[in-house]
């Protein structure tokens, strides 16, 4: 048995037990007092009831009212003596059957009578058992005596009392069973609460099937619910950790490289082994380290710093930030193909417009350094009341695995494992393309085919909500 099973049947068997004694007591002590109290209420409503009455009636009605309050009602003759007006009740009330060894009205009581008060007496009848309640009442010259017989209640109350021990004993014997079983039924669920939580504690992420219909079941719902959430949390923390070991490993290695070559080179210098060129060398690996530490701060930066929303002229932005690639593209034999299919107004955008305008920037350029054949495609598009952007570069075979692509969103990750010199760069251009999206709430998404890969995002325009599902098609 459970401590909290336990618990509940000790405490309900102490309550249940305080409960008898103080009803023992009760039945012992008040209820003989309260018992009295209520004969005299309504021996005191039946004197009021004859003393509304003409003797006459009275005389006449005795019987009735003896019958309907169970009461017994004599009467004498004020004028006679004390002796005389006693003999004169004693006689009457054996008459009716109530022999009173100890009756009788003093020469005080009848004088009070005499000047019309009443009197009001309790006789002991110890042989018999009981007391004679008895209400004296003037009326036109004669005592009317209207009184009641009280059996004693010490013995009747001694047997209830011993009845209500056998009843009280059962019924807690019967008590403790029934409690056995709902405690069971209330401290089994919460058992199996208790081994949920302990084994989410333990990062074991289980839920309780619990079908109680009451607030135990809500409870279990909302664990099996946090259950779920802390799991998809572990699951997500467990990858931004993984993330983050990959991301020390690559900024450690990309770190390292330029670091040994300035070494080399100094020490080289050192030597007398230059040749000339060893400085400029230097120079270039310090510039390289400079570049990934200015994109490292940025990356940083773009996690925290706040973004400032305001209407943009998206095919403006788009179209200005083309016309300055294009010198760059033909420099290195390339030709973007621009697919306008935005509405003659062009649209308005709610974006950061600089860091919008860095989204477009890397994708360029990654789509620049990645791509395997001359040709660049850029597609702008008014889909479903949202901006739908895509760009598309050919990939050379290396880059054609589809596992490749579940990490191409991460800092310093390269399509080419061995990192060669062409494919150059700091490896953080689509983790600020990522943050800055996310930080717009922005659709986003890569595509790979065949031999070629498309990177796409969408943001509403200011008019119309967006569609998603249209979108990620």
């Amino acid at each position: 048995m459970s401590k909290l099973s336990k618990k509940l049947i000790i405490r309900i068997t102490l309550v249940l037990s305080a409960v008898f004694i103080v009803s023992l007591a009760l039945n012992t002590y008040f209820l003989p007092k309260y018992v009295l109290y209520q004969q005299k209420q309504k021996l005191a409503e039946v004197s009021s009831h004859v003393l509304s009455m003409e003797k006459k009636r009275l005389l006449e009605e005795i019987e009735e009212l003896e019958q309907t309050y169970r009461v017994t009602i004599v009467y004498a003759d004020l004028a006679e003596s004390e002796d005389q007006l006693n003999d004169r009740l004693k006689t009457r009330l054996n008459e009716k059957r109530i022999t009173l060894s100890r009756f009788w009205l003093t020469a005080d009581n009848i004088d009070t009578l005499r000047e019309g008060g009443r009197v009001n007496k309790i006789y002991d009848q110890p042989k018999l058992k009981s007391n004679f309640l008895v209400n004296f009442l003037p009326m036109e010259g004669n005592v009317v005596a209207v009184g009641e017989s009280i059996p004693y209640t010490s013995d009747t109350i001694s047997m209830v009392n011993q009845f209500n021990v056998y009843i009280w004993s059962g019924a807690l014997v019967v008590l403790i069973l029934l409690s056995v079983l709902f405690t069971t039924r209330i401290v089994k669920p919460l058992a199996k609460l208790n081994e949920t939580a302990e084994a989410i504690s333990n990062l074991t992420f289980t839920k309780a099937d619990i079908r109680t219909g009451d607030e135990v079941e809500e409870l279990a719902e909302r664990i099996n619910s946090m259950s779920t959430k802390l799991e998809s949390a572990h699951v997500t923390l467990e990858g931004k950790n993984e993330e983050l070991r990959r991301f020390i490993a690559d900024i450690s290695h990309e770190l390292r490289t330029p670091l040994a070559l300035i070494k080399a080179y100094a020490t080289g210098i050192q030597d007398g082994l230059d040749d000339g060129t060893y400085t400029e060398i230097i120079r270039n690996k310090t510039d390289d380290m400079t570049e990934m530490v200015d994109r490292l701060l940025l990356f940083s930066k773009l996690q925290v710093e706040p973004y400032t929303h305001a209407p943009v002229e998206i095919r403006q932005l788009l179209t200005g930030i083309l016309d300055t690639y294009r010198l760059s593209f033909e420099q290195q034999g390339l030709s973007v193909q621009f697919e306008d299919l935005l509405p003659p107004e062009g649209g308005m955008v709610m974006a950061d417009e600089a860091k919008l305008a860095s989204v477009f920037h890397n994708l360029l350029t990654n789509a620049m350094k990645y791509t395997a054949d001359e040709t660049i495609r850029v597609r702008a598009e008014r889909r479903a009341g949202v901006f739908h952007f895509e760009i598309t570069n050919a990939v050379g075979p290396s880059a054609r695995s589809p596992v490749d692509w579940d990490h191409v969103w991460e800092p310093f990750y390269v399509m080419e494992s061995s990192r060669s010199k062409l494919y150059s760069g700091t490896g953080l251009g689509l983790s600020i393309v990522r943050t800055i999206l996310e930080k717009h709430h922005a659709i986003y998404g890569v595509r790979p085919d065949a031999d070629e890969v498309t990177f796409y995002f969408s943001l509403p325009f200011m008019d119309h909500h967006s569609d998603p599902e249209i979108v990620r098609s």
